[in-house]
């Protein structure tokens, strides 16, 4: 088998323009699809860690027919309240739950002014264990007695928001009502969260004049192996509540394993069909290394009646043109892994600096790189099983009187 290689190898090397020219289309199509697949795994990798931060004990409750982020004016008024949580509370297996709050909001900066999302997080310790997932940065957190106070995203002191940095300890106007920033929470990843400014509650009801609305509720249970069981009790315990049919509630309840589970099915579509379509330069690829193999079959028709005629057999012949292809392809797969990785590379580079998202994250799998690279190998495998059989079958007489 090492002769064979070494003789495909070197055959390649005779013919270094056309050889780097077939693989042009594989390493085109292998640097996409892994691009593709390394950016999406990423994407879900994220997306799994964002939602491990949140429990795998909690449920949530939100309008149904929200399409955007809450208080985005995308959604039907179809409100939770307060209400809500005290039959909620009452099911059996909840441990408790709490609401949260969320507007669009006017923020003012000295001169400047922003709208950008408010949230309004309940301060007892218990509830707002199971609303506040993200951890402070710098600063302090909300506690129980603090009014006008405030605790910014990342993009405040990064002046994303502001064209001047808003830092810990300056002052900023929600609706015209002065804040003073306390603390800032770590970046989440996302520019709607890492934009946000929250604050207490109660203070966010006078405000905005809510009496008991809540845009969104997250609860408690008591026993995780049992949240869905638990999740059936809720829904038919507040559809009962709101004096609502099943299936035309105005709320829906999902556990964090669902939403993960929805955004996993969209993102193996999307990637799917973007695969799909960079498949489309594999298969370029793999017919010019199938135009290339039978070129070279013609141009040494001579040199194969050459080395039958001192007693090279049909399988010799064959294993060389098949060994020079699958060459081409494991070749052009090895530099479509490395730009394919550079590619995915440079877009979470952009990503973080322009964006201001952690989410696209380019995730390199060693399985992933060995498999790019035997899919590479075996398509050109496949593109020379016919010109290698070919070249296989010709009679040494034909072959040594051809011109």
């Amino acid at each position: 088998m090492y002769d064979y290689f070494l003789l495909a190898f070197t055959n390649l090397r005779r013919r270094k323009l056309r050889s780097w020219l077939t693989m042009i289309g594989i390493f085109i199509g292998i640097s996409a699809v892994v691009a593709l697949i390394s950016l999406g795994q990423g994407l879900e990798d994220a997306i799994n860690e964002q939602f491990e931060s949140l429990g795998s004990d909690v449920i949530f409750v939100e309008e149904r027919g929200l399409q955007g982020p809450p208080g985005s004016g995308t959604s039907q008024f179809t409100k939770l309240t307060i209400n809500d949580i005290d039959a909620i509370n009452k099911v059996n297996g909840v441990k408790t739950s709490a609401g949260i709050l969320v507007k669009t909001g006017k923020i003012e900066s000295k001169d400047e002014t922003q709208f950008t999302f408010v949230w309004g997080i309940p301060l007892e310790k218990e509830e707002k264990e199971i609303v506040n997932f993200f951890d402070i940065e710098e600063g302090r957190d909300l506690k129980e007695g603090d009014r006008r106070k405030a605790i910014v995203g990342v993009r405040f002191p990064e002046a994303k928001v502001f064209s001047k940095s808003v830092n810990v300890g300056d002052r900023i106007n929600i609706e015209g009502i002065s804040f003073d920033i306390v603390g800032r929470f770590e970046q989440v990843g996302n520019p709607f969260d890492d934009s946000a400014v929250m604050i207490p509650q109660e203070q966010m009801r006078e405000i905005y004049n809510l009496v008991d609305e809540v845009s969104m509720i997250h609860i408690k249970v008591e026993d995780k192996e049992q949240i869905e069981l638990i999740k059936e009790r809720v829904e038919k315990d507040l559809r009962r509540f709101r004096r609502e049919k099943e299936g035309k509630e105005t709320f829906q309840i999902r556990t964090s394993e669902q939403y993960l589970q929805s955004f996993s099915n969209v993102l193996d579509i999307v990637q799917a069909v973007l695969v799909g379509i960079a498949a489309i330069s594999l298969l370029v690829g793999g017919i010019g290394i199938m135009n290339t193999m039978y070129t070279s079959v013609v141009e040494r028709t001579k040199e194969i009646g050459i080395m039958k005629a001192i007693g090279a057999r049909n399988e010799d012949i064959l294993y060389i043109f098949l060994f020079e292809a699958g060459l081409l392809g494991l070749v052009g797969g090895l530099i479509g892994v490395i730009i394919g990785f550079g590619l995915s590379k440079g877009a979470e580079y952009i990503a973080t600096i322009s964006l201001g998202t952690n989410l696209l994250q380019a995730s390199v799998d060693i399985w992933l790189v060995l498999g790019a690279l035997l899919f590479s190998f075996v398509v050109g495998i496949a593109s020379g099983v016919l010109p290698a059989y070919q070249a296989s079958k010709l009679k040494p007489v034909d072959a040594l009187r051809y011109e």
